[in-house]
């Protein structure tokens, strides 16, 4: 592969052209549930994952903002280029006298880890929200909107919490959830206990970004995550973000909330990096990788200096944010966010986001929708 073609992997999500989501959608495709029963199912199975997520990881709901200040640094930028960037707007507020720059979310991230010290949450305690956020820069396809809805959590832990045994047993208690709610939802409709379309399985399989490229060192990123699903149909990958052997990180990832330069041991010892990850399952509907929840251990004062130098972004600590992470005075913490409409689009078994989220899409991929009997809501 040439290093063009790995910077277009490493690029973003998204399939890239209408005429490639073409071979995605599925044919001959007719939804389980009558749009009526689909809005009674996800307000089902939105309550049983917030309420149990809050009983899993020791959590409150928490309200979160949709628009912050540009000054606070506290916007996500999703990824370490700026390729990405935010809505924003000018409030002229008093004729100007006290303005406001201000930015639409694209994710709650940096926020969280504030709000754990604004609400005096102690270790081992935490936050939940319904998080909402604008995304402009995405491709749209069928699992990619601009439209966001996150349920984003946070819960502060200790230092010798900053540990791949934590960040494991965590993901493994969200896990629990998501295929509880799956159950949940089988039982409430069970006209979804279709053979074409596993369950989850109970069990998550663990592997670090380092591995998965020993085992495909011939693929693409998007590639080798397809292969391994074919393996293990559900799986949590290590480390994404950290430069892997071919020179390239798994994925791009931020520099200033997830950790993916602490050294880490695989289970067989050999050396490793990161406390952080991704949950893909596959999606035996449109026969793809399928991206449910990503977290992370957060970093602290000495690995966001790290992270910050490796990606020529130490100006960001000048920001109120990253000094408080540097002046220690924000809780260590573990945290994440769980795509809502990817989570309901794979446990009702539907072709696409727009069935079950409302949100707005080009004119040519309503039309495909229209032809592949997609019923995407407006």
């Amino acid at each position: 592969m040439s290093s063009a073609e790995k910077r277009a992997d490493l690029a973003g999500p998204g399939i890239g052209n209408y005429a490639q989501l073409a071979t995605v959608l599925p044919t001959g495709y007719a939804s389980l549930l009558t749009p009526k029963e689909t809005q009674i199912a996800i307000t089902g199975v939105k309550r049983y994952i917030e309420d149990n997520l809050c009983r899993e990881l020791n959590l409150i709901r928490v309200e979160v903002p949709l628009i912050v200040d540009v000054e606070s640094g506290v916007n996500d930028y999703l990824d370490r280029d700026g390729s990405r960037t935010p809505v924003q707007f000018h409030i002229s507020n008093d004729h100007n006298a006290n303005p406001i720059e201000a930015q639409v979310v694209q994710a709650a991230t940096k926020w969280k880890r504030v709000a754990l010290k604004q609400f005096g949450m102690e270790p081992g305690e935490g936050l939940v929200t319904d998080m909402r956020a604008v995304r402009k820069d995405y491709f749209l396809d069928h699992d990619h909107s601009a439209y966001v809805d996150q349920w984003d959590w946070e819960k502060a832990i200790t230092a010798a919490d900053r540990n791949l045994t934590v960040l494991t047993d965590t993901v493994k208690g969200i896990w629990r959830v998501l295929t509880g709610a799956e159950d949940y939802a089988l039982d409430l409709y069970p006209q979804l206990k279709d053979p074409r379309f596993p369950s989850l399985p109970k069990d998550l399989t663990f592997i670090h970004a380092e591995e998965i490229l020993e085992k495909y060192p011939d693929l693409p990123r998007k590639q080798r995550e397809t292969a391994i699903l074919q393996e293990y149909p559900a799986v949590f990958i290590y480390g994404i973000g950290w430069t892997l052997e071919d020179g390239y990180p798994h994925e791009m990832r931020a520099a200033d909330y997830d950790d993916w330069v602490t050294p880490t041991t695989s289970k067989d010892g050999r050396p490793m990096h990161g406390l952080n990850g991704d949950i893909l399952v596959w999606n035996h509907l449109t026969k793809r990788r399928h991206e449910l929840s990503s977290m992370g251990i957060r970093v602290n004062a000495e690995t966001l200096r790290q992270q910050l130098e490796m990606t020529n972004q130490l100006d960001f600590l000048e920001l109120p944010y990253h000094k408080a992470v540097m002046a220690n005075e924000l809780p260590l913490s573990i945290g994440g966010g769980i795509g809502q409409s990817r989570v309901l689009m794979q446990l009702l078994r539907k072709a696409h986001l727009g069935e079950v989220s409302v949100t707005v899409w080009p004119k040519i991929l309503k039309e495909l929708c229209v032809e592949r009997n997609i019923h995407v809501l407006e």
